[in-house]
């Protein structure tokens, strides 16, 4: 019988962040790591639409309850996080229920797995938590007001766990990735952060902020970085 190795609560990890790593790892490691975040209007109006879909109220439909802001957690791959919205649907035969994730995001469906893996994971977490096999999930996306539906294949399924792996060695490095320029940078609202154009992308862009302030301040300039990270 083949043990599975948990996570302890303390090793908890964001699922959402499972979102940021598939975007980019340095994305990743300059919100988890460095703690470093900034708004633009993409985060602002996909902050908006969870606001809307986490008022953390439930409510019961024909054949189906719809539950929000559902707690999840799994200590086999080291995560935590809430659930947009949980459905317990009826199958019209005897009252057997299934359940179905569904995750809200702005926009239209992305071209990168970085959606489905965040979604996976939740239903991972709950047949964890609850026993169950979770076939499918949906993905609701504002700019469309649809639903796509995300079926949990077992492609998808190691591709979350391998991604959770990831994600626990990146945060366990304590360091951020180096900055390469690509298309996608445009739409991250770090870019000014992160300065994937700087001679010197391997530095820390926490420290280097840090030591913009005191240099500012009037501390000696002689200990302070004269490039971005």
């Amino acid at each position: 019988m083949t043990t599975v190795a948990l996570y302890s609560e303390d090793d908890l990890l964001p699922i959402s962040a499972l979102q940021h790593l598939l975007f980019c790892e340095r994305q990743c490691a300059l919100i988890h790591i460095e703690g470093l975040w900034a708004e633009n209007r993409l985060t602002t109006e996909g902050r908006h639409l969870h606001e809307r879909a986490d008022s953390g109220r439930s409510e019961t439909r024909p054949g189906r309850r719809i539950t929000r802001s559902l707690p999840l957690r799994s200590l086999r791959l080291g995560l935590t996080g809430i659930a947009d919205v949980v459905e317990f649907v009826n199958d019209g035969k005897g009252g057997a229920r299934h359940l179905v994730p569904v995750e809200y995001k702005r926009g239209r469906p992305k071209q990168g797995d970085e959606d489905r893996v965040q979604l996976c994971a939740q239903a991972l977490c709950l047949e964890e938590m609850l026993d169950v096999s979770i076939p499918t999930g949906s993905l609701f996306y504002g700019k469309e007001h649809r639903r796509y539906e995300v079926q949990f294949d077992e492609a998808l399924r190691t591709l979350t766990r391998s991604s959770a792996v990831r994600l626990h060695e990146l945060i366990l490095s304590g360091s951020s990735p180096r900055a390469a320029r690509e298309a996608k940078c445009e739409r991250c609202s770090l870019v000014d952060l992160c300065l994937p154009n700087a001679v010197a992308p391997s530095r820390s862009a926490r420290s280097y902020l840090d030591r913009a302030v005191l240099k500012s301040l009037g501390s000696s300039p002689t200990s302070l970085p004269e490039e971005p990270p």
